[in-house]
């Protein structure tokens, strides 16, 4: 159905008359304008193509990246490509996996398949004098937008924003008023959260390279913010987003009932980014341990061990001066 009109929400938007199931929740129905199913097409086609430039002229890239690229747009097509899309924009608890899965599982997917990564090593270079593609993504990491954007200081309010100042305030219902508007909050859900995980992952190149410590500590700030806001609309009383407010009577569901399950939701959903991410990040560490591990043994081979030598000389003075002869 096009040109559906749900309380104030306008536009070519197909919405379901049927009560939810989970079949219905998960079958293939894009809304009219394939937005979401072209974008997902497209972010696997490009992501591909840069793959295949690279095995042609005879580097690798990790299969696994392909795959944790592939399962991320994956879960992105599975919230706005099905009925969920649809059941999104009458029920608040369906609405709440969208933002879940957007803004906090396929993020953390799509950055595990190191993006930035393999535009660098795919894009061509510009000839002399020239700026192209590759150029151009060189120079936004560098620049001091690449540095705000990636900052704690803009991502952690701008990820808590999310939450608090959309539910908490009419925009939420504003946003809902409209085809347009609701896609464009789809589309920010996704990129508040690559740009939350996109520095504590560690996965591409950013402005600023902190060490494992303080990312697991960016984490461990960020998601108990989130944990609260599952719990306070567990526990309000009153509906917070009043376009929910009316569901189809042959439904026979219960709009504040609903809405507590959406926050049952989004408070249990924060675990898992969380050990996701912990596990990543916890993986890199160990790998930059045994790089510097071996970076060390291979210095020791080449100046035989002449560090460690130099120590036990130190050691050898100290203890001389300590009881001379």
């Amino acid at each position: 159905m096009t040109g559906v009109q749900h309380m104030n929400m306008t536009g070519p938007m197909w919405m379901p008359t049927a009560p939810p199931t989970l079949g219905r929740l998960l079958a293939w129905h894009p809304q009219p304008l394939p937005v979401e199913p072209l974008a997902c097409l497209l972010a696997l086609a490009a992501y591909g193509l840069g793959v295949w430039r690279l095995r042609r002229r005879g580097d690798r890239w990790p299969i696994a990246r392909t795959l944790w690229w592939t399962a991320g747009v994956l879960t992105v097509a599975a919230v706005t490509c099905t009925g969920v899309g649809g059941y999104g924009m009458e029920l608040f608890s369906v609405h709440m996996v969208q933002h879940m899965v957007l803004s906090m599982l396929s993020p953390i997917l799509l950055l595990l398949g190191a993006p930035i990564t393999l535009a660098l090593r795919a894009l061509p270079t510009a000839a002399r004098g020239r700026t192209g593609p590759r150029e151009l993504l060189t120079r936004f990491l560098h620049s001091r937008a690449a540095r705000v954007f990636s900052s704690p200081l803009f991502t952690l309010p701008l990820f808590i924003a999310s939450l608090y100042g959309l539910y908490f305030t009419p925009l939420f219902d504003l946003l809902m008023g409209s085809w347009l508007s609701h896609e464009w909050m789809l589309a920010h859900f996704l990129v508040t959260g690559l740009l939350f995980f996109w520095p504590i992952l560690g996965v591409d190149p950013a402005p600023r390279r902190t060490s494992h410590l303080l990312r697991m500590l960016e984490l461990f700030i960020g998601m108990p913010f989130h944990a609260f806001f599952g719990i306070a609309v567990m526990m309000s009383t009153t509906l917070i987003a009043t376009f929910f407010a009316h569901p189809p009577t042959t439904w026979h569901l219960t709009p504040l009932a609903d809405q507590n399950t959406g926050g049952g939701i989004a408070w249990a959903f924060s675990e898992i980014p969380t050990l996701l991410v912990l596990m990543a990040v916890l993986v890199q560490w160990a790998g930059s341990d045994r790089r510097t591990a071996a970076r060390t043994d291979r210095q020791a081979d080449r100046d035989h061990d002449a560090e460690l030598a130099a120590y036990n000389a130190y050691l050898a003075r100290l203890a001389a001066r300590d009881h001379p002869a």
